[in-house]
């Protein structure tokens, strides 16, 4: 965005100001800060607004998620990006798609990379064929769907999936971090005693618990006297 993002961003900006009738300066004349017209910056409008400003804010954001992020979860971000089909897959980058598959090893290994390599290259010729089930998509999800409808799903088995580790990944990531903040209502006064797979036994229960609302008492009565003879009856 910051080698390419200037121009759109002009235009869309120039396009809501004539819609609301607000004053454009004319870029090719000199930029005086603050209301002085004494004290010329030496720079034009478009300098100051591209270099000073919109420039400035992109490093601050990346620097930003420079910080929030380590190098393992931007090749995750980077390569969710790549595999978005918006705009006839206009962010499609290869190598930062290779580089998320390497982020997952029990899925792709040394073949199953080097297969997704030949995969990618007739699967974005395809995608960008003209093909009208392709044109308007809107998400991955959307790419999920439409490969599904399509027949494709076997035929670029690899990149299918990639695309369902990519929708996995949001759903997977925010159950581990319930999963974390529940471990401290499990886990409180009996943290020392509570033995590994009891707590797991417990947090499952209490993270799904949508789930386990639905099983009624007696069904676990049920299944609790069926496991073996007792000598008395809950």
């Amino acid at each position: 965005m910051r080698e390419n993002g200037w121009e759109s961003l002009l235009d869309d900006v120039s396009s809501f100001c004539d819609v609301h009738d607000i004053l454009i300066p004319k870029l090719d004349e000199s930029y005086f800060p603050g209301k002085s017209k004494r004290m010329s910056s030496g720079v034009s409008y478009a300098h100051h607004l591209c270099v000073e400003v919109f420039f400035v804010v992109i490093d601050v954001q990346l620097q930003e998620l420079n910080d929030r992020f380590d190098v393992v979860s931007s090749d995750l971000l980077l390569g969710m990006g790549s595999l978005n089909p918006v705009n006839s897959f206009s962010n499609f980058d290869k190598g930062k798609i290779m580089t998320l598959a390497k982020c997952y090893p029990s899925e792709f290994d040394d073949g199953k990379i080097r297969d997704l390599s030949y995969q990618l290259d007739t699967f974005i010729i395809h995608m960008r064929s003209g093909n009208p089930k392709f044109s308007n998509l809107q998400g991955i999800r959307d790419l999920a769907k439409a490969l599904v409808e399509a027949n494709l799903a076997e035929t670029y088995s690899l990149v299918y999936l990639l695309v369902k580790l990519t929708l996995i990944l949001p759903v997977a990531t925010a159950t581990v971090e319930r999963a974390f903040s529940s471990m401290k209502h499990i886990k409180n006064e009996v943290r020392n005693s509570i033995g590994n797979q009891y707590l797991n036994d417990c947090l499952v229960c209490y993270i799904e618990r949508d789930v386990f609302i639905n099983v009624s008492n007696d069904v676990i009565i049920d299944r609790f006297q069926n496991m073996k003879t007792r000598r008395g009856q809950l």
